[in-house]
């Protein structure tokens, strides 16, 4: 006993004494431990005036709320001079122990102490007033820092082999996401109706999940979103930063959108979904990187912002305000959205990290700069692209004059003697000016953009038409070159043209940077050229950053939600492109270059099979006259696309041969004035003899008019129920839009309903079908159908894929592989 207890228990004894000359009545825990601890000998002084019953106790209660109180030990208090009694401190064991299959589990542990208290009656009186009593703290060990107890029983077989799996020889702490990054990368935001879909889950420690529900009404936290804004809004008064949206589709805490001005719009709701919304009195700055901060206090609410400018932190500019009720957030309710969503464009530009704080706040001034935006360098490399256009659009003002008075004195419209020729030569090599000075890297550009001039007599050049003779030029070069050593000089050409707002030789550097083609790898280099051709919406640069965030590739990480927003955008625009026919789509085909029998059925216009076919539509072959008009059409098997010969197909087929599916097909580009002159009664006539004979197609093609142009639902749906229970992909996804805008005869809006409709139509193959499953599938319908994001982004990679211009690349690269032109 060391000197400091031993002095304790003097002064107790000393108070007891004196507590018995006046008649009191006292017990004192006089050792207590400082955690729960096994086989512990703890020391009770008490005293009592009559008879009475000393009992201790141990009190814990638990993150849920409860309180249980254990019984330890209970003895007789013989009343005279105080005693010190001597107990044996037996705890449960799920309290001292960690579980491991004979030690049960326990509920999380807030509190715990040991009670000793005085009651005078029976020894097993526990309901009679308390005399007196003390208490002593324990500090609970955390579950997984508790010692393994060595039992002393024979352990049932069983139990051995169970104690020796990995759930409890290598049990650790379940991963909790108090602090979560909904984005970790970079995304390129177009400044359309695409984004990346985040949904939280409820904590799995019933402790975390119990704090959390009881901070629903009073959120303290954070939400950190970095973004670079090239454009400020222009089709709309506000743009997406990041907002949530509830399970009723209502924007809840925290909305953030930016303002056609620059300024900052948050939104937030209180206890009784009321809304509040103010504007930040600073902007977000064009072209810079900057980190937004929403705080959220009780009835706070912050917003900040701090810049990068050339790599250095600017100061931190923030805004409060307190409003007169509490901020409600449920973070588990609905799901949040950075950039644009259904009911809101983005913000054109980039996001960075976006991290969310769900119970601490960080002040923006202590977070470090990520090391993805570093090591990007994209303000980097705007800078040199800036300098470079500058310096060429000086060069092109200063060829101008020279171009319009070599226009206006007739030159190259009259004969000129040798002498004037050569004066005109020697002043315009002796005479240079500063904006005739080009660096020699990029004297190829400036010659270009003086020819360019030349041409046009000196009227205005644009930039962007510089960069698309720059990409021209490169490809020139490219094929005529026999090897790879090219590629290393071509490359900067590409890279001008692509500063130049072209988008080809972006997407082509990057591909070559990715894959070491001619020059060497660095696969930041080709991320940086990827996103920015994907933020100026090419789509292949799209498919591209989809592929690799789906595939985690090129050390990227795999995301499913953020491959989802590039495969959305590119399949929206693949379902648009297939409504608008143009001979620079090919129509996408799976082929194998190992199948030689599918590699044999390509063909072209000059080709024998080509000219078969043409023979044997002649003689009234009616499939002939399909095969021929849908190559034409489509671009199929390697015919070029000619939308008004694939017409003339149709036409014969429909009229001389009455041919179910020329007449359906006639009847679509009547309807719709693909290559000929739209008439909506003749289409009618042929398509209404399409579904006489039978043709499924040609039934929905007529509820689609009625629906559209009639306005008769009834007739529509009618018939659109008929084509579903013919397989018909069409018709169910035409009843999933009727079920999901309310439209459907007799029947109130029902997303769940158009939801399964979407999943036939899917499964039949339509693309539309399958974009709009994946929609659902990105956020979920509460109560009906879960989220599934790893389903949704398989969907939408295969309508994406689908694209008529990515299918015309593909089909040149199949024709050079067919010409052995590698």
């Amino acid at each position: 006993m060391d000197s400091h207890t031993l002095y304790r228990c003097v002064c107790h004894l000393f108070c007891l004494s004196l507590q018995v000359v006046w008649g009191s009545d006292e017990v004192t825990i006089l050792n207590p431990p400082e955690e729960p601890s096994p086989g512990r000998r703890l020391d009770i002084l008490h005293s009592c005036d009559g008879a009475a019953t000393v009992q201790l106790d141990c009190v814990v209660t638990f993150d849920t709320g409860l309180t249980s109180t254990f019984p330890l030990r209970r003895w007789r208090c013989i009343p005279g001079d105080p005693k010190v009694r001597t107990v044996v401190l037996n705890l449960p064991d799920w309290l001292v122990y960690r579980a491991d299959g004979i030690v049960p589990d326990s509920q999380w542990v807030l509190s715990c102490f040991l009670r000793a208290s005085l009651r005078y009656g029976r020894l097993d009186d526990t309901e009679g007033p308390v005399a007196a009593k003390d208490v002593a703290a324990l500090q609970p060990k955390p579950f997984f820092s508790r010692p393994v107890k060595r039992h002393r029983l024979c352990v049932a077989w069983s139990t051995r082999v169970l104690q020796l799996t990995p759930r409890f020889s290598k049990k650790q702490c379940p991963f909790e996401k108090e602090t979560v990054r909904l984005l970790s990368s970079i995304y390129a935001s177009t400044g359309e109706n695409f984004g990346i879909t985040k949904t939280l889950d409820p904590y799995g420690s019933e402790v975390l999940e119990y704090l959390r529900v009881e901070a629903i009404s009073f959120s303290w936290c954070l939400f950190s979103i970095w973004v670079f804004v090239t454009r400020h809004c222009q089709q709309e008064s506000k743009c997406g930063v990041f907002h949530h949206i509830d399970s009723d589709n209502n924007y809840v805490t925290p909305t953030l959108f930016i303002t056609n001005s620059g300024q900052l719009h948050i939104q937030v709701n209180g206890q009784s979904d009321e809304s509040f919304a103010f504007l930040s009195p600073f902007k977000v700055p064009l072209g810079e990187w900057c980190q937004l901060g929403v705080t959220l206090q009780g009835a706070a609410v912050t917003v900040s912002m701090v810049c990068l400018d050339e790599g250095q932190r600017t100061v931190v500019r923030s805004s409060e305000h307190v409003l007169s009720h509490a901020v409600r957030l449920d973070d588990t309710d609905g799901y949040f959205v950075i950039g644009g969503g259904e009911y809101t464009r983005g913000v054109e530009g980039y996001f960075g990290p976006v991290v969310y704080q769900r119970n601490r706040i960080t002040p923006l001034s202590e977070a470090d700069v990520p090391g993805v935006i570093e090591d990007l360098d994209l303000t980097g490399w705007l800078r040199t692209c800036q300098k470079f256009r500058l310096e060429l659009s000086v060069k092109i003002r200063g060829s101008s004059p020279q171009a319009r008075r070599r226009t206006e004195s007739g030159s190259g419209k009259t004969c000129r003697d040798v002498f004037h020729e050569w004066l005109i030569k020697d002043l315009s090599s002796s005479q240079c000016g500063q904006w005739e000075a080009a660096v020699l890297r990029r004297r190829q550009a400036a010659k270009l953009s003086q020819l360019l001039v030349f041409k046009h007599g000196g009227k205005a050049v644009g930039l962007p038409a510089v960069g698309r003779a720059l990409y021209s030029l490169s490809l020139h070069k490219l094929g005529r070159a026999s090897g790879t050593g090219v590629v290393s000089r071509i490359l900067p050409l590409l890279l001008q043209a692509g500063c130049l707002a072209d988008n080809r030789a972006l997407h082509m550097s990057s591909v070559l940077y990715a894959t070491g083609f001619g020059v060497e790898r660095q696969l930041s280099k080709a991320w940086l050229l990827a996103l920015l051709a994907a933020q100026k919406d090419d789509r292949l640069a799209l498919l591209h950053l989809g592929h690799m965030h789906h595939q985690g590739l090129h050390g990227l990480p795999a995301d499913p939600d953020l491959a989802y927003a590039y495969y959305a955008n590119i399949a929206k625009q693949t379902t648009l492109d297939h409504q608008h026919p143009t001979p620079e789509q090919t129509f996408v085909e799976a082929l194998y270059l190992n199948n030689d029998e599918m590699l044999n059925l390509q063909t072209n216009e000059d080709h024998h099979i080509f000219q078969w076919l043409k023979l044997q539509a002649r003689r009234g072959a009616a499939e002939a006259e399909q095969a021929i008009a849908r190559m034409l059409f489509w671009g199929q098997q390697g015919v070029s696309p000619d939308i008004q010969q694939a017409v003339r197909h149709y036409e014969r087929g429909a009229v001389q041969w009455e041919d179910p599916v020329s007449m359906y097909d006639y009847g679509i580009v009547l309807l719709q004035g693909h290559g000929v002159e739209k008439d909506i009664p003749k289409a009618l006539t042929f398509l209404k003899k399409a579904m006489d004979q039978g043709f499924v197609p040609a039934m929905n093609a007529l509820a689609w008019y009625y629906e559209q142009f009639e306005r008769d639902y009834e007739q529509a749906v009618q018939l659109w129920e008929k084509a579903d229970l013919l397989e018909s992909p069409d018709a169910a996804l035409n009843l999933g839009v009727m079920y999901f805008q309310g439209l459907y005869p007799g029947k109130a809006a029902d997303q769940y309903m158009a939801y399964k409709y979407y999943l036939k139509s899917a499964e039949r193959g339509h693309v539309r079908g399958a974009l709009l499953l994946a929609d659902i599938w990105t956020t979920g319908l509460p109560g009906q159908v879960n989220r599934r994001p790893s389903d949704a982004v398989l969907w939408v990679k295969w309508a994406a894929e689908s694209n008529g211009y990515l299918g015309r690349v593909l089909r040149k690269a199949l024709n050079s592989y067919l010409k052995s032109d590698m």
